[in-house]
């Protein structure tokens, strides 16, 4: 080992294999001392199909695996209902049957019986509305299934897995940075975090730890994104309630900022900005003092239109109450991101994350953890003050590329769990002979959809775009 020293527990995850018979046994073991479930996905094991369960604690990654017998592993739904939509995926894409989870719905095998995929609704006067795939806007693909009483929604499902990608087949076989290129494509509007997640899971497979400059360019460019996504969403909900004046704001000043994008990164996107063990990123001083003066002014102008949102009574008036995750709902099915900090759950990947320069870090909370679509409208606005902070200390000097060098010994399989504008994204990558042998990506959006249509019920039908808004998940994420 040579160069700089990874801190204890931040290298390369510990890989525990256990038994089916004692799977469940040692899931429970691990949540007991504190693991939260960041994803579960199948593989081709040397002996045949197999369940990874990857555990976060703290920052500090495992994996749990366990090979499936008769074509099955014993379900963990019960113990981390977060994992719903997991086992149902690894059913439909790896064949591999979670066993007690029942009814297993498919999930991404779209069967055209509405009874296999929906929960039924009985009772006096239910009714059924569709919506979707095929929406008026140019978005992507989503069926969502409501069950009603008069205007009141009873239960909704929703489905996505339209395109069927095949991302993480594709990047099978390639090398890892070819893998990078079908990482980065799974989202534009999270491009770097999932370039970093890989890219830092790549690094920890290959024993390499990124150097301060390195640090600083990654966290700058995963503030870049945050920014224009969040200004992008304050936006989308005041469009959402017809409220002109907040939607032209907010779009103008997303506009300034993906524009800023384009000259810092060459890209409104920031595509093509993140490499493994290295970055194209540069920033002469001159370059980063003029960034950093265009950020305080659009702090400024984003301070000036927050203020017209937040006094605007009949703004505030329609999303109080709206569509409300509570904290002890977002801690079971595993709501993350400013949604689930929204419900009290104070939970964000930047407070672990020393592969980046978020030293000190502490997550903007909101003054009543309410979780309702208000809540999460402010908590987006509170988190802007501390983006427009780090851009302070990032850009006082110049950046100047970085490099991550060898200190760790190499292993087979990495891994890394990265906060996105919407919540940890969690990237597990297995090399063979520098190329890809299995990789599975799962982003915060994936984490999302499943608290989105938990949230919708007891709600007015003319309440879920709200609902859908306060989220702001993406699609494409699912498609992966």
């Amino acid at each position: 080992m040579s160069g700089l020293v990874a801190p204890e527990g931040f290298d390369a995850p510990t890989v525990e294999r256990v038994s089916p018979a004692r799977w469940r046994t040692a899931v429970q073991r691990a949540l007991e001392e504190g693991a939260r479930p960041a994803g579960l996905h199948g593989a081709d094991g040397e002996g045949g199909p197999e369940a990874r369960l990857l555990l976060d604690r703290e920052g500090v990654l495992s994996l749990l695996v366990c090979p499936a017998v008769d074509g099955g592993v014993p379900t963990l739904v019960d113990l981390a209902p977060a994992l719903n939509w997991d086992e149902r995926e690894l059913h439909d894409v790896r064949g591999v049957r979670a066993v007690g989870h029942e009814p297993l719905r498919p999930l991404v095998d779209h069967d055209l019986d509405l009874e296999r995929w929906t929960v039924p609704v009985h009772g006096e006067g239910p009714y059924q509305v569709a919506v979707g795939p095929i929406h008026a806007g140019v978005i992507e693909s989503g069926h969502f299934r409501f069950h009603l009483v008069g205007e009141r929604i009873l239960h909704l499902d929703a489905r996505l897995f339209y395109k069927h990608r095949g991302l993480e087949r594709l990047a099978e076989g390639r090398t890892a940075a070819d893998g990078l290129a079908v990482a980065r494509r799974a989202c534009a509007a999270c491009a770097v975090t999932n370039a970093v997640a890989y890219a830092q899971a790549a690094e920890s497979a290959l024993g390499l730890w990124p150097d301060p400059m390195l640090r600083d360019v990654r966290t700058l460019l995963l503030e870049l994104e945050r920014l224009y996504n969040h200004l992008h969403d304050i936006g989308q909900l005041c469009a959402g309630v017809g409220f002109a004046a907040g939607a032209m704001a907010f779009a103008a000043l997303k506009e300034r900022a993906q524009r800023l994008n384009l000259r810092l990164a060459g890209h409104r996107f920031l595509f093509d900005s993140v490499a493994i063990g290295a970055t194209p990123f540069r920033l002469e001083r001159v370059d980063a003092r003029v960034a950093r003066d265009e950020l305080r002014a659009l702090r400024l102008d984003a301070r000036r239109a927050w203020r017209v949102v937040l006094f605007n009574s009949s703004v505030q008036d329609r999303l109080d109450g709206v569509g409300v995750v509570t904290r002890e709902d977002a801690l079971r099915i595993g709501t993350v991101g400013p949604a689930g900090r929204a419900s009290g759950v104070a939970r964000d990947a930047r407070q672990h994350a020393p592969r980046l320069s978020y030293e000190g870090f502490v997550p903007a909370a909101p003054a009543a953890a309410n979780g309702d679509v208000q809540t999460r409208l402010e908590l987006r606005a509170l988190e802007l003050e501390t983006t427009f902070d780090l851009f302070d200390a990032l850009l006082a000097r110049p950046l100047d590329g970085g490099t991550a060098v060898p200190a760790a010994d190499p292993a087979p399989l990495g891994a890394a769990v990265v906060e996105s504008p919407r919540g940890a994204t969690a990237c597990v990558l297995e090399l063979a002979d520098g190329a890809v042998r299995r990789f599975s990506l799962r982003t915060g959006s994936y984490a999302n959809w499943p608290s989105a249509a938990f949230c919708a019920p007891g709600n007015l039908l003319p309440d879920f775009p709200l609902i859908n808004k306060s989220f702001e998940l993406c699609y494409a994420c699912a498609d992966r």
